[in-house]
C-alpha cells in the first residue's frame, strides 16, 4: 500500500510541476532561481537521459512500459520483500510513469531543473526519482543488511 501511494504522489508532483513549466516558463525559457548555480529551464527533450537518441519515442515507450509492468508484477507478488527494495522500486516505477505519460501524451518529455553550476544536462522530479531509487536500489544490492543472531523478521 506504501508503495502506491509513493507512486501516486511522485507521479502527480511529476505532472503538476511539467504542467507548470509548460505554462510559465515555456515562454521565457529560463529563470535565474540562484544566480549561477539553479535556473528552472524549459526544455522539451524527445529523447532518454541527457538528451541520447532522440526521437527514439517508441522505443523508450515499449521499454518504460515492460520494466513497468515487471516492477509491478515483483511489487505485486513478494510483498515480504524487505522495505528498502520495495521503497526503491516504487520511487523508479513513479519516476518512469511520470515520464511515460509525457512521452505518450506529448512525444517529448519536458525537463526544467538544471543546475549551472556543474552545467548539469536539464531534467525532471521523474527523473530524480528513477536516480534516487536506483541509488538505493544499488545500495541495496551491493551493500546487503544481514539480521543479527536472535533478530526477528
Amino acid at each position: 500500500m506504501l508503495e502506491i501511494v509513493i507512486v501516486l504522489l511522485i507521479v502527480i508532483a511529476d505532472q503538476l510541476t511539467k504542467y507548470l513549466a509548460s505554462i510559465h516558463l515555456k515562454q521565457i525559457t529560463t529563470k535565474e532561481l540562484v544566480k549561477g548555480v539553479f535556473n528552472l529551464t524549459y526544455v522539451e527533450n524527445s529523447g532518454a537521459a541527457f538528451g541520447i537518441l532522440q526521437n527514439q519515442r517508441w522505443i523508450f515507450i515499449v521499454l518504460t512500459v515492460l520494466i513497468c509492468g515487471g516492477i509491478i508484477y515483483f511489487l505485486a507478488t513478494q510483498s515480504s520483500t524487505d522495505l528498502m527494495l520495495r521503497l526503491s522500486l516504487a520511487m523508479i516505477l513513479g519516476g518512469a510513469i511520470g515520464n511515460l505519460i509525457d512521452r505518450i501524451r506529448l512525444g517529448y518529455v519536458i525537463d526544467m531543473l538544471h543546475f549551472t553550476l556543474i552545467d548539469f544536462p536539464v531534467f525532471n522530479i521523474a527523473d530524480s526519482f528513477v536516480v534516487v531509487g536506483t541509488i538505493l536500489l544499488a545500495c541495496y544490492t551491493l551493500f546487503p543488511v544481514t539480521k543479527s543472531e536472535g533478530e526477528t523478521t
